[in-house]
């Protein structure tokens, strides 16, 4: 193998330092220690369904064209998959080199494209991932014993069992990686672990859960680069992670507060799970959404009279029972009793807190657009405006930037975009999506992501005395293909970092879009629930 690239999602200064001084990480250390590292600014929006695509394709979001988890028809939405990411990635373009890769765990990669090597997709994709080539995954449990994209859903699970949970994947993951790199031998490998930011979400300040998810980590680095020898070792996250120190912020509230935003008890709208369900909801099954039970029913009544999931939950919370309740009563009935915001009837809105932006109903772009084009600069003009002067219950700016969209993204898809971004002050402002009576609340998750994860690079041909000082995530794709000795495309946003030496850009072939597939798989939808990502 002549160049590796290990995907520590979320990794950041101050989650490995400490484990640096701590020797529990003795192979991820000495990486960072004999190359050249520093900390990498992620993109907008900095989370994984988004950054993974921009790190592997080196292309912003405007080029490739995911921004989130969801993926927007008008009003309906879909989990995001890989052909909603139009670019090539990395892989695809050494293969049109004349070179292979095997590639795990990588997020957003399901279904995969045909190129020369090995894929088995990670995040984002079913739990019986379609892998390239057909019939690999099967060949990878036989070989390994076990392969899952996810842990059990249980919610009963203790925290030593999620750990072990962790600890599993973890270990499948370097057992899967290792097979395929000796099954075909490639120029490249791509293995990518997620636990590392799934046990922030799922066993939030546990440090003990942290650590043994990375000495895990570290156990199959140490494994994978015995196994496979690579000339050229990268180590590169999609973002940070960190607690908030601030507040919620509920965009919709505000945006409800100034005549934006109109609202809707009950009934199917924007892709909301109530607050007090989440991490404890019911697993639904797989694809489709049935008819609607008596319990669902009667809920969406109660609703339509004002006695929202949102109102019971405040009660159930001030009596203790919220999460008891949660457990028991299935996601659609608690779906069914939400207050949502009715996006045909309201001038903008935040459709999904991760897209971290507004979006316009724009007549003649949105199916029941009722802003006039005429008056749509005028309209985000005043929604900048209004945003900017937001301050939280302290009397801080919320945010620290508000942008219009061109000034984050540029390309064929940035129409697919918020049309106002925002940028939490320090990344310690929570948003919400919500409608939850108040604008401002604790924060529903005291970790979440930052904006500076971590780069390292090591090996041969490598400068280890390079200043990585600005290095971006969209830097990655191209500095890999140059330790490669292949050219980056021309259409990449990011540039060789001084650790290799340039290999030139060049044109590749139009990059040609296969049929959107449907994700639709509520199993899916449930885990993205439970880390907090849908609301």
């Amino acid at each position: 193998m002549r160049t590796l690239l290990v995907g520590l999602d979320a990794a950041c200064g101050p989650v490995l330092d400490p484990l640096f001084e701590a020797g529990a990480v003795p192979t991820l250390q000495r990486l960072f220690a004999d190359g050249a590292s520093g900390p990498l600014e992620s993109q907008l929006p900095p989370w994984t369904p988004s950054a993974w695509p921009s790190l592997y394709t080196g292309v912003n979001p405007g080029k490739h064209g995911a921004f989130g988890f969801l993926a927007f028809d008008g009003y309906d939405w879909d989990v995001v998959n890989r052909t909603h990411v139009r670019e090539f990635a990395l892989w695809e373009l050494l293969s049109e080199q004349g070179l292979s890769s095997v590639v795990v765990n990588v997020p957003v990669t399901h279904p995969p494209r045909a190129f020369d090597g090995a894929l088995v997709p990670g995040y984002v994709a079913p739990e019986d991932p379609t892998c390239h080539p057909e019939g690999v995954l099967d060949d990878v449990r036989d070989a390994i014993g076990d392969y899952r994209v996810y842990a059990p859903s249980d919610d009963d699970r203790s925290d030593e069992e999620r750990v072990e949970d962790y600890r599993r994947l973890t270990r499948m993951r370097g057992e899967a990686f290792r097979y395929l790199a000796e099954r075909v031998d490639p120029d490249f490998g791509f293995v990518q672990f997620q636990q590392t930011d799934t046990v922030f979400h799922e066993l939030p300040g546990d440090e003990g859960a942290v650590r043994a998810v990375y000495e895990a980590v570290d156990d199959e680095v140490a494994a994978i680069l015995e196994r496979c020898d690579p000339d050229t070792v990268f180590v590169a996250s999609d973002h940070g992670m960190g607690e908030y120190a601030g507040h919620e912020f509920r965009v919709n509230e505000r945006l409800r507060r100034e005549g934006y935003v109109e609202s809707a008890r009950g009934g199917e709208g924007m892709p909301s799970w109530d607050t007090i369900a989440r991490n404890r909801l019911q697993v639904g099954e797989d694809g489709g959404r049935p008819d609607r039970t008596a319990l669902e029913r009667a809920v969406a009544l109660a609703a339509r009279v004002g006695l929202t999931s949102q109102r019971i939950g405040t009660v159930l919370g001030r009596l203790g029972l919220a999460e008891m309740v949660a457990r028991r009563v299935p996601t659609d009935a608690i779906r069914a009793g939400t207050e949502r915001v009715d996006f045909p009837a309201s001038r903008a809105y935040m459709r999904s807190r991760v897209e971290m932006g507004v979006r316009i109903n724009l007549a003649g772009r949105e199916p029941a657009g009722v802003v006039p084009p005429d008056e749509y600069e005028w309209v985000r003009g005043e929604l900048i405006s209004m945003l900017e002067g937001v301050r939280t219950p302290a009397g801080e700016p919320a945010f620290e930037a508000v942008y219009p969209r061109e000034e984050v993204f540029d390309g064929p898809y940035v129409e697919a975009a918020a049309d106002v971004v925002v940028v939490p002050a320090g990344f310690d402002q929570y948003l919400s999506a919500s409608l939850l009576g108040a604008e401002f609340g604790p924060p529903s998750e005291p970790y979440n992501h930052k904006l500076y994860g971590v780069l390292a690079a090591g090996g041969e041909g490598v400068d280890w005395t390079a200043d990585l000082d600005g290095a971006h995530l969209l830097d990655v794709a191209p500095t890999v293909l140059a330790s490669l000795g292949v050219p980056h495309s021309d259409r990449m946003d990011g540039e060789v970092l001084p650790v290799v030496e340039p290999a030139g850009s060049e044109s590749y072939p139009a990059f040609e879009p296969e049929p959107t597939q449907e994700t639709d798989d509520e199993a899916i939808e449930q885990r993205l629930s439970d880390l907090g990502y849908l609301e």
